[in-house]
């Protein structure tokens, strides 16, 4: 592991955010949780399917992110569908504010991770994709797999 990825456990990805959305630029934001919900997500039982992350009176939150409840909580366990707050810098919040209200990009996470210790959520500035955008992706990324095939094949 590199420098960058040094301490980095993931615990959940978005995959098919990168197939559904044009990503233009990625922000690293800490996640606030209650009690169980670290041990949980260490256990890497969370889910980014159709989340989204939303402002409200300057604070990011972050919806539909499934968290299981941890199996030895009993009373102390979450819903395992409430809405989270990110702990970014005003700056950062500010920016994505303008951004989503004025060009029509949505907020979206794509992976929570542990650095450090501290549960982090890597989201995204987006842009939905149509259509033919997705079949245009997929022409390439075989393009490109057929290319590396043929090079293998004639260096043996």
């Amino acid at each position: 592991m590199g420098k960058k990825n040094a301490g980095i456990k993931i615990a959940c990805e978005n995959r098919k955010a990168r197939h559904d959305y044009f990503i233009h630029e990625t922000f690293e934001a800490g996640i606030e949780l209650q009690g169980t919900e670290v041990k949980s997500l260490r256990a890497g039982r969370a889910n980014l399917k159709d989340s989204y992350a939303y402002i409200k009176n300057g604070e990011i939150f972050v919806d539909h992110m499934h968290i299981s409840p941890y199996e030895q909580g009993n009373i102390f366990n979450h819903d395992p569908l409430r809405p989270r707050r990110l702990l970014m810098h005003k700056a950062e919040i500010l920016k994505l504010f303008g951004q989503t209200r004025e060009k029509g990009y949505t907020i979206i996470p794509l992976k929570v991770y542990f650095k450090r210790g501290r549960a982090k959520m890597e989201i995204a500035l987006a842009s939905g994709k149509h259509n033919y955008d997705k079949r245009q992706d997929l022409r390439t990324k075989a393009a490109k797999r057929d290319i590396e095939r043929a090079l293998k094949e004639r260096q043996r």
